[in-house]
């Protein structure tokens, strides 16, 4: 049985909400110092309630909160700021990052490396930065966050990366040397620049956004365990129209 909470003022961000009884809504939320809360809003859905305006995905927060169980008690909330709204592909690339904490993370465990980075991310998206970098960043913060250790010291076999060399990532194993023409369906192939720029965090490249977009992706769907993901669907379809 959980312990009873009492949180005040905590920085948070919403990251789903559902209809709850006639007047209600459960929400999930981000939460600096707690993770993934589910929370309980009464009367938030009535016309005058203080919460009606106040919860909206990508928007700072300060939350106030009690109870014990899995679903707690939403007491207060209040912006902590305000940012511009998301629209187009920004916000489609915003509620994938939501999308990813909801499935990647466990109810109230804590990540406040991963809080800060999505943050700085859902800010950058509304400064209208372009989002491909940034979610990079966002998918490999999370992988290293979560424990999935992306390995990016060197190569299987203790070796530094090469520049021009040529790499097969496996899951689970790691980067190690191929030839550059090899044929495989073990893993991700990339190159050895691309693997020096994810691990000082460079996306200036061409090459190396789309290679680091084709491994992340890979590690995130083997980590996802089937799961699949509906934002990514969606964008998909959109660029084929």
């Amino acid at each position: 049985m959980s312990l009873k909470q009492r949180v005040a003022q905590q920085p948070a961000w919403m990251l789903h909400s559902l209809p709850w009884r006639e007047t209600s809504l459960i929400v999930e939320v981000f939460a600096r110092d707690y993770g993934r809360v589910a929370l309980v809003a009464k009367g938030a859905r009535r016309p005058m309630s203080e919460l009606r305006g106040v919860l909206m995905a990508f928007q700072p927060l300060l939350l106030d909160w009690s109870g014990g169980g899995e679903v707690k008690t939403l007491v207060r909330g209040e912006w902590r700021g305000a940012l511009p709204p998301l629209a187009g592909r920004a916000l489609l690339c915003a509620y994938y990052l939501n999308e990813l904490i909801l499935k990647l993370t466990a109810r109230e465990d804590p990540h406040p490396a991963l809080f800060d980075a999505y943050e700085a991310a859902v800010a950058a998206l509304g400064r209208k930065e372009s989002p491909l970098p940034l979610l990079r960043r966002l998918e490999l913060a999370m992988l290293r966050e979560l424990g999935y250790g992306v390995m990016l010291d060197a190569d299987t076999d203790g070796q530094p990366f090469s520049q021009d060399g040529s790499y097969l990532y496996i899951i689970e194993h790691g980067p190690q040397p191929c030839a550059a023409n090899a044929e495989t369906a073990d893993g991700v192939r990339v190159g050895g620049q691309t693997l020096i720029d994810l691990a000082a965090g460079d996306f200036s490249r061409a090459a190396t956004l789309s290679e680091a977009g084709r491994l992340l992706r890979a590690l995130i769907h083997h980590h996802l365990g089937g799961q699949s993901l509906q934002s990514r669907r969606v964008f998909m379809e959109l660029q084929e129209l």
